[in-house]
């Protein structure tokens, strides 16, 4: 018997490629009845790249707080295309395998849903935020395969 789904969590990162991990999480919520939320995290670029006394510091952070901006207006977006609520929405801050362990944790998800573009060369040797939330998340997990 198939197991069934109550409460995922849809993760992307609202890059173009995020259709077909966004239809595939709608198709799971329909055949499960399942309770959708979605959840995008932003990687603090000042942690990495800003020094104090370094000059362009400031303009790391002024990049970051236009890219917590835009993810803002696209969260919002997708939160009006999908009907969920403020609630079934989480915009997070730091590394995005972590935040989502975390977050799937603590709200007890049964099914986290993200994309993949399936990593080889270089990108293998150092991971993917997919194969790193896949190897440390306390429930099923399905990678959708992304067509570069």
């Amino acid at each position: 018997m198939a197991k069934r789904y109550q409460k995922m969590l849809l993760a992307v990162d609202f890059h173009e490629d995020n259709a077909e991990v966004i239809a595939a999480a709608r198709e799971l919520r329909e055949l499960y009845g399942a309770e959708l939320h979605l959840v995008h995290v932003n990687e603090p670029l000042g942690m990495a790249y800003a020094a104090d006394g370094v000059s362009w510091g400031d303009q790391v952070y002024a990049l970051e707080a236009s890219i917590r901006k835009e993810s803002e207006k696209k969260m919002n977006e997708l939160k009006a295309e999908l009907g969920l609520t403020d609630d079934q929405c989480h915009l997070l801050e730091g590394r995005p395998s972590s935040q989502i362990h975390e977050l799937a944790e603590q709200s007890r998800f049964d099914l986290i849903v993200l994309g993949t573009h399936g990593q080889h060369g270089l990108q293998l040797l150092l991971g993917s935020t997919a194969n790193s939330v896949l190897h440390g998340a306390s429930c099923d997990v399905l990678a959708i395969r992304l067509r570069d």
